[in-house]
């Protein structure tokens, strides 16, 4: 999904301050809320938070769902940065203003089932046609708690793909068909660095091989079962994947291969449409970025090829708080939402892989081609093996700030000019200062 992960870090002080009046609003059962209401003809209006690209308006899902409940009205309120919308979402727990249904991004989920914050939404185990075995174990594992209460219904997943212009693999001397291509990194991050070597010995005037350096970074620490937490405690500095994931950084930063993009700021999404590099790590919900940003003239220039190694990067969940008032209508939403068929859906029009495995054997999902992306390319093949061959890493409480942190930290490299080791310290400074 088109999301980033790059919030502003809070101290855990004051998101346990924030957690203390959220409980509060969640178990008395008051809402400050004036988004969800109910009209005097008894009609109802559920309001759904959202970042990025869902897909729901897009695949025409809000719409069905109003044709089938007449008296149900869907607004959805959506924010392009997932970072900006998780500072509003935690200034909402706490001062009121809640949707009837929030999205969470899968770097705050465990902070969300937390014992300080999983009071605030709602069981969704036993929303109407809900059955746990139809989604993937460890999606359905992330969004519940130590008592077994699930807080929210995955929506997608983010399985790893490598998406690439096969004009400039061709005009650098590259091969340019997927199994090619593939075999140019498979099994090893480093060889996707070294690829980028050989591209940029004979590239395009004026591109690169690849996007950004920290979107590199996150995709060797996403491909890793072992990420900055262990046995629920931080372990950044100890992780075998963050070190290894930081010196290939470095290489596409001192080997000038990366753009030195930040992703998902304007400049970024405008180079898609201006050419001017060849190489983005792509989850399932990159297509819809790749798309949009590149614009008409580009299609049929990229291409889709298996990453060096299998990881997930992103997906995210549908919660309903706990204090809003129409929680068994949002509860009905969400499970129909989360449904196999809506969430093939979803798939077909935007490209978020399903994180409900019932959809993998519906039609136009596992036969799946995008005609912008890879019109050649089993994409939905590729996608969704990958999404059950994804395994699991303990996300812990503060990912989504460390995955920021981190890749504000690259960026001091290649936008800043710091040496690597500056970068590094000025990391861990930030890091062991705002989180904990």
């Amino acid at each position: 999904m088109s999301r980033s992960s790059v919030p502003r870090a809070r101290t855990r002080s004051a998101i346990l301050a924030s957690a203390a009046v959220t409980l509060t609003l969640a178990l008395t059962g008051c809402s400050s809320s004036d988004t969800g209401s109910a009209s005097a003809d008894g009609k109802i209006t559920l309001t759904v938070g959202t970042f990025g690209t869902f897909g729901y308006k897009e695949a025409g899902l809000y719409d069905a769902y109003m044709k089938q409940h007449p008296g149900i009205t869907i607004k959805e309120n959506p924010t392009t940065v997932e970072g900006n919308y998780w500072t509003a979402l935690q200034t909402r727990l706490s001062g009121g203003g809640l949707d009837d249904v929030q999205a969470l991004e899968v770097g705050r989920i465990s902070l969300a089932t937390s014992e300080d914050l999983a009071g605030a939404f709602a069981d969704l185990s036993d929303a109407p046609g809900v059955d746990k075995k139809d989604y993937l174990a460890w999606k359905w594992d992330q969004a519940t708690t130590a008592d077994g209460k699930t807080i929210g219904l995955g929506t997608d997943v983010g399985p790893m793909a490598i998406c690439y212009r096969q004009d400039l693999f061709k005009a650098a001397g590259l091969p340019s068909d997927p199994a090619s291509v593939g075999k140019l990194w498979a099994g090893d991050w480093a060889k996707f660095v070294e690829a980028g070597k050989r591209y940029q010995a004979k590239a395009p005037e004026g591109t690169f091989f690849m996007d950004s350096a920290s979107g590199l970074f996150n995709a060797v620490v996403s491909s890793s079962p072992v990420q900055y937490y262990k046995d629920g405690k931080l372990a950044y500095k100890d992780s075998a994947s963050v070190r290894t994931a930081w010196d290939l950084a470095v290489k596409a930063v001192q080997g000038r291969t990366s753009q030195g993009l930040k992703m998902f700021d304007t400049p970024w999404q405008t180079a898609f449409s201006k050419s001017t590099f060849a190489t983005t790590v792509c989850p399932s919900w990159q297509q819809a970025n790749i798309q949009q940003f590149s614009g008409p003239a580009n299609k049929g220039k990229w291409n889709i090829a298996q990453p060096p190694a299998a990881g997930n990067w992103g997906g995210s969940f549908l919660a309903v708080p706990a204090s809003g008032k129409h929680v068994d209508e949002a509860k009905k939403l969400v499970a129909w939402l989360t449904a196999p068929e809506q969430q093939a859906k979803v798939f077909q029009k935007v490209g978020n892989i399903p994180a409900n495995q019932a959809a993998y054997d519906l039609p136009g999902v596992v036969d799946y081609k995008n005609a912008y992306i890879g019109p050649d390319a089993a994409t939905g093949q590729i996608f969704s093996t990958a999404a059950q061959a994804i395994k699991p890493a303990e996300t812990g409480p503060r990912a989504g700030d460390l995955t920021g942190a981190f890749g504000t930290g690259v960026l001091l490299m290649e936008q800043n000019g710091k040496n690597p080791e500056e970068a590094w310290n000025a990391t861990v400074r930030q890091i062991d200062s705002t989180i904990q």
